[in-house]
């Protein structure tokens, strides 16, 4: 019976659980791109560029999907069989909640070690090949798009009109501004045309009829002027600058903390930290090797007593005739100090940054696999307190507690950044905070809680209201 009650439960959550996994995964490829589609659109990206750059993005937001997919295909899962009263028949049977949830916390931790393996495998490689691309859309030059009584201007040293397009690429009213020098403007004005792509697609081909062309010749003040009409007129235009044409290669973004696996990021950080000891041993070094009696500090000296000295401070011991030029002396050591220490501080800044940016990534990568089972303790004892299925309920519980885990997660990994909390306890300040509610939680689901049923509020206010009218009496 319990072998089969494990499969129950598996089979139960397996469905939730794939379902909510590709909608989180959708709905969050669909926001990224909300944030980048001005990045986007107008660039001339080929069908296989934009499917392959939307393959390796969703492969990054992988890790953030499940932690969400597992807490909401938890709380429906346990919802239903409360829903249903299948859970109250299983505890019934003497079947405790620890021992009905166990399969499924198996199920969550096998789900954490492959969250790690593919986080520490394959994220790097998916993060690299997204970034590269992303920068390459980014940067490329929107293409070749003509659109009626707007000037276009993309194409270096040119400027190009037209009226009206036609079907079969005729076009009408064509005027192409062409500035071929510093002061030497020349216009092309006709009333209609063709224009068609080479094979290639790298050169645009404009071919004209019935127009005029304006050319300036010379240099002021003999410039000339000059009007040639035509009845056909070819123009070829160089648009191989236009859309995504070349590629970044992979290489210029490998060194990225977010590009590195555990093992790569752990050679790094024991490398940085070697680099921050030996700025930290110069500027130590750099400040005391001013002071000449250093060289003395390990010395044998002979005891004696101190004699009755008059003098009342250090400065009075200085014959009057060098005091002067000791105080510059030693404000000038001071001062030649303070600025190579402040020079090799200025040096230790950014390395530190760099540093807390490499363990960032390190404690992130087991933490957010962790957290797939933070957030199973979460959703499973949550569902079966407040024993409602389908996706109404358990979804807005669920973005209730991501929102906390995300916001936890996130204000954690900025202030690890830039130094305000240690690496560890800014990427773990999540777990600390939902971790504790995932155990009490669990505590209120074994003692059969009725911690978010509203009818046992609406009677405890009853009866606190009778309370108080019999105190009134």
């Amino acid at each position: 019976m319990l072998k089969k009650l494990d499969i129950l439960v598996i089979k139960a959550f397996v469905g939730p659980f794939i379902a909510t996994f590709f909608i989180t995964v959708l709905v969050l490829l669909m926001q990224f791109f909300w944030l980048w589609v001005d990045d986007f659109v107008g660039k001339g990206i080929s069908t296989s560029v934009l499917f392959e750059f939307i393959w390796y993005q969703s492969a990054v937001l992988v890790p953030l999907a499940l932690p969400l997919a597992i807490l909401l295909s938890s709380i429906m899962t346990f919802g239903n069989l409360g829903e249903s009263y299948e859970l109250v028949a299983i505890k019934s049977a003497g079947i405790s909640m620890l021992r009905f949830m166990r399969p499924l916390l198996f199920v969550s931790i096998l789900i954490s070690g492959v969250a790690f393996a593919f986080s520490n495998n394959i994220i790097p490689v998916a993060t690299l090949k997204s970034r590269t691309l992303l920068y390459d859309i980014v940067r490329a030059n929107p293409s070749f798009d003509l659109k009626e009584g707007v000037f276009y201007d993309r194409i270096p040293g040119f400027a190009i009109k037209i009226g009206k397009k036609e079907k079969d690429s005729i076009i009408k009213d064509v005027i192409i501004y062409e500035q071929s020098g510093t002061s030497h403007d020349n216009f092309i004005i006709a009333s209609d045309g063709v224009m068609r792509a080479t094979e290639n697609s790298r050169f645009i081909e404009f071919v004209l009829f019935n127009g005029w062309r304006y050319e300036e010749r010379g240099n002021p003040p003999n410039t000339e002027y000059i009007r040639l009409g035509f009845k056909e007129y070819t123009r070829m235009f160089d648009i191989s600058s236009l859309g995504l044409q070349q590629r970044t290669a992979d290489s210029i973004n490998k060194n990225n903390a977010r590009m590195l696996s555990m093992r790569q990021l752990s050679v790094a950080i024991d490398s940085m930290r070697k680099d921050k000891n030996i700025i930290g041993s110069r500027v130590k070094a750099q400040v005391f090797g001013v002071y000449d009696f250093r060289r003395f500090m390990d010395s044998a000296w002979e005891t004696k007593q101190p004699q009755d000295i008059k003098a009342k401070s250090f400065a009075e011991l200085i014959p009057d005739s060098i005091r002067t030029t000791v105080r510059e002396k030693v404000l000038g050591k001071l001062n030649n100090a303070t600025v190579q220490a402040q020079i090799l501080t200025d040096q230790e800044i950014p390395e530190k940054k760099s540093l807390w940016s490499y363990e960032v990534e390190w404690h992130k990568k087991l933490m957010l696999s962790f957290s797939c089972l933070v957030l199973f303790l979460v959703g499973a004892p949550l569902g079966s307190i407040i024993r409602k299925g389908g996706l109404g309920s358990p979804l807005i519980f669920a973005i209730v507690f991501f929102m906390v885990f995300y916001f936890s997660s996130t204000s954690g990994e900025k202030a690890a950044r830039e130094g305000s909390l240690s690496p560890f306890a800014g990427m773990w300040l999540s777990t600390f905070v939902l971790l504790p509610i995932g155990l009490f939680l669990t505590y209120k689901a074994m003692r059969d809680s009725q911690l978010f049923n509203k009818e046992f509020y609406f009677r405890s206010a009853r009866k606190f209201k009778s309370f108080l009218k019999g105190f009134r009496r």
